[in-house]
C-alpha cells in the first residue's frame, strides 16, 4: 500500500514479487520448471533467514518443484537456534539429506542470503569455490550468454575466484 507521512508518500512493496521477476529475466523458468517435472529433486535450506520467502516462492511457487523443497523458509529472529553461516557443520541436516540419495542437488544461504553452499549426491562445494564455479559457468545462464564484466568477491571467498576472472 501507499501511505502518507506529512510530505512524503511512502509506498510498501512486495520484494519477494520484485526479486522473481528479475530472476525470471536472468534465468530460463520454462526449463528450470522442465527439469522438476522430470523428477530433478532439490533441497534448498534458507537457515530460517531471509532467503526463505524468496526461495520458497520461487521454487515451489514459480518453478513447480514439490512442497518441501524448500526447508527453513520462515526467517526467525535467532535462525532457529543454529548458526545461519552455511558449510557442512552448520547446514549438517542437509548434508545427511543429500546422503541419502534422494536428492539431486541441494544449497544453503547465509543469513543475508549473500553466500551459500552446494552440495550434489557424493560432493561438497566448497562455499568459498562456489562463487568460481558460477563465474566460470555465467555465460550458461540466458542473461549472461555473452558473459561477465567481473566479479566481486569478499575477503573469505577463495582465491579460485581471481583465477576464473583474469580469464573472463
Amino acid at each position: 500500500g501507499t501511505y502518507k507521512i506529512e510530505n512524503t508518500t511512502v509506498e510498501v512493496i512486495n520484494s519477494v514479487i520484485d526479486y522473481a521477476e528479475l530472476m525470471q529475466q536472468i534465468f530460463d523458468f520454462d526449463k528450470i520448471r522442465e527439469l522438476f517435472a522430470k523428477g530433478f529433486k532439490v533441497r534448498f535450506d534458507s537457515m530460517c533467514a531471509v532467503s526463505g520467502p524468496y526461495a520458497k516462492y520461487i521454487f515451489e511457487t514459480l518453478l513447480k518443484a514439490p512442497a518441501g523443497t524448500v526447508v527453513n523458509a520462515e526467517p526467525l529472529e535467532d535462525f532457529g537456534g543454529f548458526h545461519p553461516d552455511p558449510n557442512p557443520v552448520n547446514a549438517e541436516d542437509l548434508v545427511k539429506h543429500m546422503r541419502s540419495g534422494k536428492y539431486d542437488f541441494g544449497a544453503a544461504s547465509d543469513g543475508d542470503a549473500d553466500r551459500n553452499m552446494i552440495v550434489g549426491k557424493q560432493i561438497d562445494v566448497s562455499p568459498s569455490d562456489s562463487l568460481a564455479i558460477m563465474a566460470a559457468n555465467a555465460h550458461l545462464i540466458p542473461a549472461y550468454s555473452k558473459g561477465i564484466k567481473g566479479v566481486a568477491r569478499s575477503m573469505p571467498t577463495s582465491t579460485a575466484v581471481d583465477r576464473v576472472a583474469e580469464s573472463l
